[in-house]
């Protein structure tokens, strides 16, 4: 049953975890840390989604310890975006607080968030404070110069302002939230959702640090993935460029055959396999291309009209339920 406003915690802090055993005591002391000196009440709900070592061990100990600490371990790897989406949904604080695991996001920046959410930059409270990324230390050249790219592209071809390098990392308010949880989509990209809501939105610049331990969870399938599902949820551009190029691919097809029947009514012979070859693989690739662009979107559709559940969850340890 959900709290009402008189029994929810002041914050609730969303960690989606996969395979963190080893930085997780680390996370959760230093999180500790921060919120004994914020004081109020608060919750933590972590998000086993799926781990394979001894993630939920580590989560369950840390739950007997802390009664602020909710486990929450899915039935299966979900995915990033999913595994967010199941914390979301049970955590009950007024504000929440996403940040991963990884400490690559400081939790230190908590209070700063909550001043700025308070309007501590004169320009009145804010719905949402997200976190911007002013360096991106232990990354690889190839990884930054195509996070960067990936945000400057969906930046133009959406109609809605997603701020460029920022990830998850932000404080919301329970109303954002609960905007937020009533879209249904099953392809997430957590970050434009919550910039389409809209309200006032607040950066707050600071220095990404590297993992503290363990290995990235985005190798460049995920990543690719995870851009492409961005992309279909928030732009009918490549649609709308398929049929573009559709029209020029036309008309070069309708150029050849005038060039061709013009050649033989002027008794031309057309030396011309190589050029003729070029031709039809050129225009069979693109229609190929826009072909596999629509069924992006069908796929995408297919899948939100099965009605499964986002997410399922196997166990919860720790907190009031």
């Amino acid at each position: 049953m959900s709290p009402t406003a008189a029994n929810r915690p002041a914050l609730s802090v969303v960690a989606p975890c996969y395979n963190e055993q080893d930085v997780l005591p680390e996370f959760l002391r230093r999180l500790s840390s921060v919120l004994d000196g914020i004081g109020g009440t608060s919750e933590i709900v972590l998000v086993d989604d799926g781990s394979r070592d001894g993630t939920w061990d580590a989560m369950t100990g840390a739950a007997a310890a802390d009664p602020r600490i909710v486990a929450v371990r899915l039935m299966r790897n979900h995915g990033h975006q999913l595994a967010l989406t199941a914390g979301l949904s049970l955590c009950r604080g007024e504000r929440i607080l996403i940040i991963d695991a990884d400490l690559q996001d400081p939790p230190e920046l908590l209070p700063e968030m909550m001043a700025l959410m308070d309007g501590a930059d004169g320009q009145g409270a804010a719905d949402v404070v997200y976190g911007q990324r002013r360096q991106r230390d232990g990354e690889s050249l190839f990884k930054r110069a195509s996070a960067a790219a990936f945000y400057r592209l969906i930046g133009r071809i959406t109609d809605i302002e997603i701020p460029t390098d920022a990830g998850d990392f932000r404080l919301i308010t329970r109303r954002v939230l609960d905007l937020l949880t009533a879209m249904p989509e099953r392809h997430r990209f957590i970050r434009g959702m919550v910039a389409w809501i809209g309200g006032r939105q607040v950066p707050l610049v600071y220095d990404r640090q590297a993992r503290a331990a363990g290995e990235s969870k985005y190798p460049l399938a995920k990543m690719v993935r995870f851009a492409v599902d961005a992309i279909t949820a928030f732009s009918v551009v490549p649609l709308m460029a398929s049929m573009t190029i559709g029209w020029v691919m036309a008309a070069i097809g309708f150029a050849f055959f005038v060039y061709s029947i013009v050649g033989w009514l002027f008794g031309h012979t057309l030396p011309g396999w190589t050029s003729l070859m070029a031709a039809v693989g050129l225009l069979g690739g693109m229609q190929f291309l826009m072909l596999g662009i629509i069924g992006a979107y069908l796929g995408r559709l297919y899948d939100q009209s099965k009605g499964r559940p986002l997410f399922m969850i196997r166990d919860i340890v720790g907190g009031p339920r």
